[in-house]
C-alpha cells in the first residue's frame, strides 16, 4: 500500500476544538471552514456553501448525501451550460486557429471546479474506515484496498469513498478484454483499460524473430505484457514508478498463472536488464497536467514520458530489435501536439518507422456531439507506431 502523508484538520464540532486525520486520494487541500450538515439543508444550499469554499460534513443518511452530491452535480452542470452558452455567442464571429486547444484547456478548468466543488462533502469515519451514517455500507475493504489501514478517525470526500467503492467493483468484476479471452482486474487509481481498440493493434503486429525478451514500459495492469506473454514471448519484464500499478499487474499476473513476466519498479527501462528485442510503451496520450493519481495514466506534462522514453529506448534495444508505441493522435486533433513534433522526436532519438497500424475508437464519446470536444474525439486514430533503430 501506498505510504500516506498524514494532514491534520483542525475543525470544531459542536463548539468543541477538533483535530482529525484528512485523507484526500484527489489532492484537495486541507478544509479550513467546516459546517455540519444533514438530510434538512437544501442543496441549494449546499451548493452555495461549497462554491464559496466551505466544507460540508455530513451527518445524516448515506443514501441521501448521494443525492445531495448529484444535486450539486445537477447545479454544477447549468451553471457551466450558461457560462457556455454566453462564450458560444460572444465567440460566433471570431476566428481563432487555437480554439480547440482552448475548448480543451477551459474544459479541464472546469472538471477541476467541479472536483473541488463536489470534493467538499465530507464524511467522517471512524478507525477501519466504521461510518455510524445510517444505511451506510461497509467501507472497510474496499478504502482499505485503496488507501491502506485506517486506525485513527478521519474526514474524508465523500467522492473519494465513492472511488474506493466503484474500484472494488472493478476488482472483482474485472474489465473483459475483446479480441482475447481474458479479464483484467484493475484497482484503485490504477487506469481501467476500459478502451482496449489497441490490444487488437497487439495482436495483429508481427513479433520480432527474436521472442526470447521483451519490455513493457509504464505496465499499468500488466495488460500490454500479458498480452506479448500469451503471443509466446518467452520472458516480459513489466516496469512501472506507481506502486499501486506494480501490486495491480502482478495481481493480474497470478491470476492467470504467467510466469514468464517479471514486475520491476523502475523509472521507464528495467535494471538489470541491459537489452531487448522486443520493447513496447502505451504512455499517456496528452500532453496535460494530471490532477490526480488516476489521471497520470491519460495526461502526461510536456510530453515528458513520451519524450523521455523515446530519447533512452535505443541504448535498450538489442540489434534489428523493435519498438512499438501505442499512441493516439488525439493530442493532434486538440492542438496539444503536432504530428510533425513526434516525427521529429523520432528521428532525433535514432529512430525510423518501420510500419504504423491503425484503429478507429469504438468508445462512446467519439459518438457524442454534445460532448465540447467531439469533432476532435470523433478523428481520433489509435496507432502501434513500429520503430527501429536508423541506419547509421
Amino acid at each position: 500500500m501506498l505510504q500516506i502523508e498524514k494532514q491534520y484538520v483542525h475543525w470544531q464540532d459542536n463548539k468543541t476544538p477538533r483535530k482529525t486525520l484528512w485523507l484526500s486520494e484527489s489532492n484537495q487541500s486541507v478544509p479550513t471552514r467546516i459546517v455540519v450538515v444533514d438530510d434538512q439543508t437544501k442543496a441549494d444550499d449546499a451548493y452555495r456553501l461549497a462554491c464559496e469554499g466551505t466544507s460540508l460534513l455530513w451527518r445524516g443518511d448515506f443514501h441521501n448525501a448521494r443525492q445531495l452530491l448529484q444535486a450539486m452535480s445537477r447545479r454544477i452542470e447549468r451553471t457551466e451550460q450558461r457560462k457556455a452558452n454566453k462564450k458560444s455567442k460572444s465567440a460566433q464571429n471570431v476566428t481563432d486557429k487555437n480554439v480547440v486547444s482552448n475548448q480543451f484547456h477551459q474544459q479541464r478548468l472546469a472538471q477541476a471546479q467541479r472536483a473541488r466543488i463536489l470534493s467538499r462533502v465530507l464524511l467522517e469515519l471512524a478507525p477501519g474506515y466504521v461510518s455510524d451514517l445510517r444505511r451506510a455500507p461497509d467501507f472497510k475493504t474496499a478504502c482499505t484496498e485503496a488507501f491502506g489501514e485506517l486506525t485513527e478517525p478521519c474526514l474524508i470526500a465523500l467522492r473519494d469513498v465513492q472511488g474506493a467503492l466503484g474500484a472494488a467493483q472493478w476488482r472483482e468484476k474485472g474489465v473483459p478484454i475483446e479480441g482475447i479471452d481474458l479479464s483484467i482486474y484493475p484497482h484503485y487509481a490504477v487506469f481501467a483499460p476500459t478502451r482496449h481498440e489497441y490490444v487488437r493493434l497487439m495482436l495483429d503486429a508481427p513479433l520480432p524473430d527474436n521472442q526470447d525478451l521483451a519490455f513493457d514500459i509504464g505496465t499499468g495492469t500488466g495488460l500490454l505484457a500479458i498480452v506479448l506473454a500469451l503471443r509466446g514471448v518467452k520472458q516480459v519484464v513489466a516496469t512501472d514508478l506507481n506502486p499501486r500499478a506494480l501490486s495491480c499487474a502482478q495481481d493480474n499476473l497470478q491470476r492467470l498463472g504467467l510466469t514468464s513476466v517479471k514486475v520491476q519498479k523502475a523509472d521507464l527501462f528495467p535494471v538489470g536488464q541491459s537489452e531487448a528485442h522486443l520493447i513496447v510503451c502505451n504512455p499517456p496520450w496528452l500532453p496535460a497536467k494530471p490532477s490526480s493519481a488516476l489521471e497520470y495514466a491519460v495526461y502526461d506534462p510536456k510530453s515528458s514520458m513520451l519524450r523521455g522514453f523515446l530519447q533512452r529506448v535505443k541504448q535498450h534495444l538489442a540489434p534489428q530489435g523493435e519498438v512499438w508505441l501505442i499512441l493516439s493522435d488525439l493530442a493532434e486533433h486538440l492542438q496539444l501536439r503536432t504530428r510533425e513534433e513526434l516525427l521529429n522526436w523520432f528521428i532525433q532519438a535514432g529512430l525510423e518507422v518501420k510500419y504504423r497500424l491503425d484503429t478507429e475508437p469504438r468508445h462512446g464519446r467519439s459518438k457524442d456531439e454534445a460532448d465540447p470536444l467531439f469533432t476532435a474525439r470523433s478523428a481520433e486514430t489509435t496507432s502501434l507506431w513500429c520503430l527501429v533503430a536508423s541506419a547509421d
